[in-house]
């Protein structure tokens, strides 16, 4: 949001000088700023994200993120069809997950009240399976987060509460580390560190070294890493997820990623390796 602010400074200060004519910019940041600031009153948060955008038939739906004080825990999804009416998507659930994964098939439509419908023909009675496009969404961010959300190593700590928050003094990997695969991490709850030994464990910092590394992934070749802008900037790409990109400016603690895509997960990808 500060960097929010700092754009609509910039942009008044070269519109009074005569330098930029962009008055829609700059009513087009007011107006942004202001539904940010309205998401972190309205929802706690400390800060709002843009999450990416799920392609739809009818129309597309823009996702936010909203994280409160652990960064991992606290988070909370929007959606919207204009970036300026947004909703909250529903907390995700097991049942959730597993209703969506038997009832919706296909692209998304656009409209978050259509009803995906199934008829389990396995279960020893028919059962009829009902889920929205709302739920489906919210089940399909989930799992993106959940898959292939990416933060470079040392990006964030754990505090001695226990939450995660971002590393305040984190000056960026350098261009040697940008390049490894190892240097970038998971932004989930780690599931591949609980199986690693004593003496691999002992090797680690508790405070930084608490999530999985995208080097640990199976099959091995579902990301892409490679320099771009005369190799100043490192942008990772997702095989399993197409349309999740990352991307990090060594030396500098800017990072981040953004997911633009139909919401299909790429299932062919053990067999295109």
């Amino acid at each position: 949001m500060e960097q929010l602010r700092q754009m609509l400074q910039k942009e008044k200060t070269l519109n009074s000088e005569g330098v930029s004519k962009s008055k829609s910019r700059i009513k087009a940041l007011e107006i942004q700023l202001s539904h940010k600031e309205r998401a972190t009153k309205n929802y706690n948060f400390h800060r709002v994200l843009l999450w990416g955008k799920i392609l739809a038939l009818k129309e597309d739906y823009f996702i936010a993120q909203g994280r409160g004080v652990d960064e991992m825990k606290d988070k909370r999804n929007l959606y919207s069809f204009n970036c300026m009416d947004w909703f909250l998507l529903p907390t995700v659930t097991d049942s959730m997950i597993e209703e969506v994964s038997k009832a919706a098939k296909g692209r998304f439509i656009g409209d978050p009240s259509y009803v995906y419908e199934h008829v389990d023909a396995d279960a020893s009675e028919e059962e009829e399976i009902k889920v929205n496009e709302e739920k489906r969404l919210a089940v399909t961010v989930h799992q993106i987060d959940e898959e292939v959300s990416v933060v470079p190593h040392g990006a964030f700590i754990k505090n001695p509460h226990g939450q995660m928050q971002k590393n305040r003094s984190f000056d960026g990997l350098s261009h040697s580390e940008a390049g490894k695969l190892d240097n970038y991490l998971h932004f989930a709850e780690p599931k591949n560190l609980k199986m690693k030994s004593i003496l691999e464990m002992g090797d680690l910092n508790p405070s930084i070294d608490f999530l999985d590394p995208l080097s640990d992934d199976i099959p091995k070749g579902s990301w892409s890493l490679q320099f771009e802008c005369t190799s100043n900037v490192c942008v990772i790409r997702s095989l399993l997820w197409l349309g999740l990109t990352f991307f990090h400016v060594p030396m500098t603690p800017q990072h981040g990623y953004v997911y633009i895509g139909d919401g299909a997960k790429n299932l062919d990808l053990p067999f295109m390796l």
